[in-house]
């Protein structure tokens, strides 16, 4: 796949983004709205997928962007690192930006290829490494130190990793949040009710809890089922009244959706699959909620926290930098089902308490969580690598 041309003034620095594979997620959204707003006339840019791409890719609107799939088979794909190689060769980016690692040893085709930069990025945790500490990839990120320039994280939780178990420079690391569109993601005055399933419409009472992800181990949406069930177990008036909204897609719908079945909770939870209405889908719901065994800083506790919701998040990486217990929410150990209910119970009983909380958190977003703040940062990262 191909978007755009080549062309752009000489002059321009092309940045050439390697990453696995651009589909529906927060890393891919937040490469998707820098390179969106970043002025063409400080840099171009290139998205070169490891594996492939689909129908995300044409939520890239800035124009001569190109998007390259490799086409990379699992594990150690000598060809597709050719074609990457060869691929760079002809771009001549000034900077080369991997992100997370699945991209980190695509950096080793840029060695001896003069005149260019490399940036990595670290955007949060997957199932065989919630920690950062698995010894094969430990061992790689070490060694990469010798070749990147510049890493970024979207966490303090990330930089300090990076630094004190890594053992990347100080120096070398620029920790910057991601932002949030705050137009697009706002509370609503009357909710999209229609949207709702249409069992669920004309319960005034109804307290929808919802979430917002892929359906992948690392974001254990099955403690939310869990959840549900002793709720209505141990909290039965309550538990009757709350319905439960998962967005998005991915390997696990079908585990996830027969669990439910057992729970006896097929009436009470809507899988809504991948979905392009986010935005009034959050608005919907009353509380959300993000029970991820590893997390950067979450994409979509920043778009609840701007629609304005308050936030029940694991207390793991970035989630504990966003969400102050509280204040706009609460955090609760990972995996920890009983007391992902001990802090759902106050929030489903009041709603005044449930708005309070979701004002905090809006404005605490607006104020700290801006796309052009966020762009306008990693901008200064790639002048400032390219000056030195």
């Amino acid at each position: 796949m191909e978007r755009g041309d080549r062309g752009g003034a000489v002059s321009t620095p092309l940045v050439a983004h390697v990453i696995y594979a651009l589909s529906t997620g927060g890393l891919e959204n937040g490469l998707v709205n820098i390179i969106n707003r970043c002025p063409p006339q400080r840099y171009r840019h290139a998205v070169i997928c490891l594996t492939g791409a689909d129908e995300f890719a044409a939520r890239i609107t800035a124009p001569g962007v190109e998007v390259f799939e490799l086409r990379k088979r699992e594990g150690h794909d000598f060809a597709a690192y050719r074609r990457l190689r060869r691929l760079l060769r002809e771009l001549h980016p000034a900077i080369v930006h991997s992100r997370n690692m699945a991209a980190l040893e695509a950096q080793l085709c840029t060695v001896g290829l003069k005149g260019l930069k490399r940036v990595h990025g670290e955007h949060g945790r997957e199932v065989g490494d919630l920690d950062g500490s698995n010894p094969r990839y430990l061992m790689l990120r070490r060694f990469m130190r010798l070749f990147i320039h510049r890493y970024i994280t979207v966490s303090q939780d990330l930089e300090r990793w990076l630094v004190d178990t890594v053992g990347a420079r100080p120096q070398s690391v620029t920790q910057v949040y991601n932002g949030v569109d705050h137009e697009r993601f706002n509370p609503a005055n009357v909710k999209p009710l229609a949207l709702l399933p249409p069992p669920w419409r004309g319960q005034d009472d109804t307290v929808v809890i919802g979430t917002v992800g892929r359906l992948t181990p690392v974001k254990d949406q099955q403690l939310l089922l869990e959840g549900l069930a002793l709720l209505r177990k141990e909290h039965p008036a309550l538990g009757v009244r709350a319905r439960l909204v998962v967005v998005g897609d991915g390997p696990l719908r079908e585990t996830l959706a027969n669990r439910a079945s057992e729970l006896g909770l097929d009436e009470a939870v809507w899988f809504t699959g991948d979905r392009s209405d986010v935005p009034d889908l959050l608005r919907i719901m009353d509380v959300f909620v993000l029970p991820s065994l590893g997390e950067g800083i979450s994409n979509t506790v920043l778009e609840a926290m701007a629609s304005g919701l308050p936030v029940l998040a694991s207390a793991v990486g970035g989630n504990v930098e966003l969400v102050t217990p509280g204040d706009t929410g609460d955090l609760f150990p990972v995996g920890d089902t009983a007391a992902f209910v001990q802090s759902l119970v106050p929030l489903l009983q009041d709603a005044g308490e449930r708005r309070r909380q979701g004002d905090n958190a809006r404005q605490r977003v607006v104020q700290r969580h801006n796309w052009d703040n966020t762009v306008a940062q990693y901008l200064a990262a790639y002048d400032e690598l390219l000056a030195n």
